[in-house]
This record gives C-alpha cells, sequence and structure tokens, in this order.
C-alpha cells in the first residue's frame, strides 16, 4: 500500500480504525488491517472525516476588503454599491491571485471542495475567464464548482441571459439566478422558468441565490421546487439562503416544506452571513435571519451550510474555515442537541458533497484517498474547537499539516499545558 492511517475515529462513532490507501483510493478500512505501506500515520484515536466543502461561496470578490473602500456599515446594500464600484477596476491577473490565495488557505483548513458563483453580469466575462483559469490550476488539489449568477437579475439586465449562455459555453458548470431581485414578483417567477428551463435542457445542475430577504412574501423557492417537479430536475437543485423563510408564517411554511421534499431541492444556509446581513431593519425583537434549518432538514431536505464570503464588499471577516460556520449555523439553529451537531458537521461534509454532485466522496472501499485529520475526538469536539487541521490528504498525498492547538501553561502545582479537550479523572 501507499499510505496506511492507524488508528482512527470516524464521524459514525467507529474507534480503532485503520485506512488503507493505494493509487489514491481508500483500498481497505477496518481495525487492524493487516497491510504495510511506504507511509504510516497514527492518528492516536483523533477524528477521520473526508474532506471539507463549501456548498456556497463568491471567489471572483474574496480578499478585495478595502477595495475600493470599507464597507463602514457593514450592510448588504453598501456591500452591492462596493462591488458596483469595484467592477469596473477589476483585472483578471488580480481576481486570479486573490482566489489562488484564498484556495490555498482552504487546503490549509481541509476545505477540499467548493461551489462558487461568479458575475456573468460583466459584458466582459472577466470574471469568468479569470475563475475557470483558477479551476484549472488547483484542479490537481482542489475541486472548484463554477455557477454563472446574474447577479445584477436576469431581467433586470439586459444582456445578463446571453452572458450566461456565454459562459455556460466556456465551461461553468452551474446555472444560477437571483429571483428576489428582479423588479416585480412575476419578473422573479419568470426568471426562476427560463433558467430552469435552459438547465434542464443542457442537463445542467441548478443553484438560485433565492428569497434572501426579510419580506416573507418572498416566495420564489415555492417557483423553484415546482419547476424543478415539473422538468423533473430532482436532486440537481439547489436553493441558496432562502432567508424569507424565518419570517413567513408556519402555516405557509407547513405547505412549502413538501413541495420542497418532493422537488428533490437541497437548501444552502450561510450561517455567517445570513445572521449579520438580515433583519438589519429590526429594532426588537429582531430576526435571527437564517432559514429554517432543524424544520428542512426533518422535512428530509438536503441542508448545508456554505460560508459565502470571506473578507469582501459584505463580510469582513473569515479565513475559509468550514467548522467556523458550522459552529455559527449550530448556535443560530439552536441545534443543540447531540444528533442535531453531528447534523450541522454534515452539513459541511457529506451533504454539501451529495449537493455538488462529487463522485467517489467518503469513507468507504473505492472512494478518494481524501482526508482531514482532525485535532479532536468525534464532530461535535471538532465544532467546538474549530479543531487544529493535523493532517489533510488528497488522493493520498498529504496537501497541509498543522500542530495540534496545545498552550503551554507555567502555573503551580498544575499541567505544564492546556490543549482544550476535556480529560476526565482517571483517563489517560
Amino acid at each position: 500500500m501507499d499510505a496506511v492511517i492507524r488508528n482512527a475515529t470516524l464521524p459514525d462513532g467507529r474507534q480503532g480504525i485503520d485506512i488503507a490507501i493505494d493509487a489514491g483510493r481508500i483500498a481497505a478500512i477496518g481495525p487492524c488491517l493487516p497491510v504495510q505501506a511506504r507511509q504510516q500515520f497514527d492518528a492516536e484515536g483523533d477524528l477521520v472525516t473526508p474532506p471539507f466543502v463549501d456548498a456556497h461561496f463568491h471567489m471572483d470578490a474574496t480578499l478585495s476588503y478595502g477595495l475600493p473602500r470599507v464597507n463602514q456599515s457593514g450592510t448588504l446594500l453598501e456591500g452591492i454599491a462596493l462591488w458596483g464600484e469595484l467592477k469596473p477596476s477589476l483585472s483578471q491577473d488580480a481576481l486570479v491571485e486573490r482566489a489562488m490565495q484564498y484556495c490555498d488557505w482552504a487546503v490549509a483548513r481541509g476545505l477540499l471542495a467548493i461551489r462558487t458563483h461568479v458575475d456573468v453580469c460583466d459584458d466582459r466575462l472577466l470574471a469568468v475567464e479569470a475563475l475557470l483559469e483558477v479551476k484549472r490550476r488547483v484542479a490537481p488539489y482542489l475541486d472548484l464548482q463554477l455557477v454563472a449568477f446574474p447577479q445584477d437579475g436576469l431581467l433586470r439586465s439586459p444582456t445578463a441571459f446571453a452572458n450566461l449562455k456565454r459562459a455556460i459555453a466556456m465551461g461553468v458548470d452551474v446555472v444560477g439566478g437571483i429571483p428576489h431581485f428582479e423588479r416585480t414578483m412575476a419578473d422573479g417567477a419568470e426568471s426562476v422558468r427560463l433558467l430552469c428551463e435552459f438547465a434542464a435542457d443542457k442537463g445542467l445542475r441548478v443553484d438560485m441565490h433565492c428569497d434572501e430577504s426579510d419580506d416573507p412574501l418572498s416566495r420564489h423557492i415555492e417557483t423553484l421546487a415546482a419547476e424543478s417537479n415539473r422538468l423533473g430536475l430532482h436532486g440537481r437543485v439547489a436553493g441558496s439562503h432562502l432567508t424569507s423563510m424565518h419570517s413567513m408564517d408556519n402555516y405557509y411554511v407547513s405547505k412549502l416544506l413538501p413541495l420542497i421534499r418532493e422537488g428533490g431541492v437541497a437548501a444552502i444556509a450561510n450561517p455567517l452571513i445570513n445572521i449579520t446581513l438580515q433583519g438589519r431593519h429590526d429594532s426588537y425583537p429582531k430576526r435571527r435571519g437564517m432559514t429554517r434549518v432543524p424544520e428542512l432538514m426533518a422535512a428530509g431536505v438536503d441542508v448545508a451550510f456554505g460560508h459565502d464570503c470571506v473578507m469582501d464588499p459584505w463580510y469582513s471577516l473569515g479565513s475559509g474555515d468550514m467548522l467556523e460556520v458550522a459552529h455559527m449555523g449550530l448556535h443560530v439553529a439552536q441545534m443543540t442537541g447531540q444528533q442535531a451537531m453531528r447534523a450541522c458537521f454534515d452539513a459541511v461534509t457529506q451533504t454539501p458533497a451529495r449537493i455538488l454532485g462529487l463522485e467517489s466522496y467518503g469513507l468507504e472501499e473505492g472512494c478518494h484517498a481524501d482526508l482531514v485529520m482532525l485535532d479532536a475526538a468525534d464532530p461535535v469536539e471538532a465544532i467546538r474547537l474549530r479543531a487544529a487541521r493535523r493532517m489533510v490528504m488528497r488522493r493520498g498525498e498529504v496537501v497541509a499539516e498543522s500542530p495540534r492547538a496545545v498552550a503551554k501553561l507555567a502555573l503551580p502545582g498544575r499541567p505544564s499545558q492546556a490543549d482544550f479537550r476535556l480529560h476526565r479523572a482517571g483517563q489517560a
């Protein structure tokens, strides 16, 4: 074998597991595997998981913080205005350089698959060309999926649909949309119909910014689910944000949830951004802003968490850490039950992998040997600590390593260090 990881704990709770790796894939997995390998790694009982997956990001804007100026208010509207000011001065080289730096951060965090939306309302399609180049460069170590995103509105922007079709022809993977940004509700519904019909004709996936609003009457997710059902797009459609659902009345939601499930539509929440940009017109009580994650999960809908933004016109923070995203999602959704917390870990690993259609993802024989060893004993501890990535592996090769998070102490009569993990009395 090329490599073997010994004594790992898996996300499902199995302990003392060995993972044998050959030719970039998992060759065997189980306790005490009788195999020899060129490289051996001791997990020491720590958690080994498939890599993190970000189902919703904007790489064309990432790391542009401060360009052309800082978003002083931190609001969505000032961010949109800033992006409009920045777009005319964008250069392809700068876009590529910032995106490549972010991909470095992602790999260091064990984030090896990203779905990023790219604005197609610039007739130059400069950002599309830049991110296609980034996708080519990072392909050996990161799966980058591009969404053609008509950010100024498909019908509101005169050349948006033509540009979207051009972007798809150039190699962009997914059809995007933003129906709530159209001038009227009718135009929003029409944009959903047009885009879903185009995706169905081309055999493509769909991922729409949908109802990113505090308005409970913004109900384009209803149209998206109905179109998915009508066109047979089940399992290929995602609605991102869906923040208006946090303001809808419960009776309407009781009708909406089965429709979303029947349409095979996934939901992608963006906890860090939804909690900061929504509810800005409220005084008190102030709405949280994130969509109904527990209710969607209970209805059988696939729900993933996305990072959305890192140091761009809309969000001044972030570092590519999907455990930070899961941590915020857990708190905002009040998902502190044991199974609920593990569902939040799934929302940044296996669920977005399924939404993106990643092949050979997982911890079974034959899957790609894409693995992350975390300084944690289980998924809940990983979220609590935003655990250090002891090792990140892509196709069986180590691509990043980080030391354990340990602080040295100089306290009389106390241990010489603290690692922030729970050590019970009487345990080693």
